[in-house]
């Protein structure tokens, strides 16, 4: 049988890994470069999931971190002051609190069973009290989102695939050849109207 803690919390780890790892060998201007027209950037992701692991896996179980979040205290928060790095604000110290966070979760989890119930400050009076099990879902899911928004924007930065085994699939001249297969399926429809 299946312990579906432990699981949860395995692919909740392999997704913050997948996080890291999509600034590894990236300078600071790469790391922090808004890449879509909504400002989204991967050390933002990184700085956003730090408040995720700490509301969630921490502060909703009388839990939290031993100071507040910078960007809690000025309430910057609610204008988007979580999903991008100021300049003062090194990787360094945004994946230390990322560490931190991260920590914290795991204790959490360690700590309390799935049914363990707790409250997030910030929802609807009505729907503040929750459980572990739905958190730990909400921080899976919200992790593997962030992750997959990060893998998309690595692939813009690099210009390359970013699939771990994209090299096993082909060369660029396979990928090239593959991009624009799908860009000529794409192309039929340029002309058409609905």
């Amino acid at each position: 049988m299946t312990d579906i803690k432990a699981e949860l919390h395995r692919k909740l780890k392999v997704a913050r890994g997948v996080m890291i790892a999509k600034l590894d060998g990236l300078s600071e201007y790469d790391v922090r470069r808004p890449m879509t027209a909504s400002g989204t950037n991967l050390l933002g992701l990184v700085k956003h999931l730090v408040g995720c692991e700490e509301v969630y896996l921490g502060a909703a179980f009388g839990r939290p971190l031993s100071f507040e979040l910078p960007w809690v205290a000025d309430n910057s928060v609610w204008d988007n002051g979580d999903m991008w790095a100021r300049a003062d604000e090194s990787r360094e110290y945004i994946l230390d609190l990322y560490d931190q966070a991260c920590r914290n979760g795991d204790a959490t989890l360690e700590a309390l069973d799935l049914d363990a119930v707790g409250s997030v400050a910030h929802w609807p009076e009505e729907h503040r009290t929750t459980d572990l099990g739905f958190l730990l879902i909400r921080m899976v899911e919200e992790t593997g989102h962030h992750a997959g928004h990060a893998d998309i924007l690595r692939e813009l930065i690099d210009d390359a695939p970013g699939q771990a085994d994209a090299a096993e699939m082909g060369d660029a001249a396979y990928w090239s050849s593959y991009v624009g297969t799908i860009q000529a399926a794409a192309d039929t429809f340029l002309e058409k109207t609905y």
